[in-house]
């Protein structure tokens, strides 16, 4: 899917919200920085793998928060609007791309 049905969410993030995603994604950012200190030092590749592992899992916590937040929110309001089909079938789409 190009095109998504709306550019911005229907209920706008609280201050809170934002705050606790942003500060999620940039500890994911110090993680990473440490697997590329990791690769430069020239540690033990399980080990890199483990961190590798662990930034996955936090990536795809994240997106289900950021999911959860969307359903709760986005799709309730789309489905009260009469558009519950098109932004399924969009939020189905996206699901689809990040389980791979």
């Amino acid at each position: 899917m190009d095109k998504f049905l709306h550019d911005r969410p229907s209920k706008p993030r609280t201050k809170d919200e934002i705050e606790k995603v942003i500060n999620r994604l940039k500890r994911i950012e110090g993680q990473v920085r440490g697997i590329q200190k990791m690769v430069e030092d020239d540690r033990y590749c399980v080990d890199i793998l483990v961190q590798i592992s662990a930034i996955q899992s936090a990536l795809k916590n994240v997106g289900f928060a950021v999911t959860e937040r969307h359903m709760n929110h986005c799709v309730i309001d789309a489905i009260k609007q009469g558009e519950g089909k098109e932004t399924i079938e969009e939020l189905m789409s996206v699901l689809k791309q990040f389980s791979k």
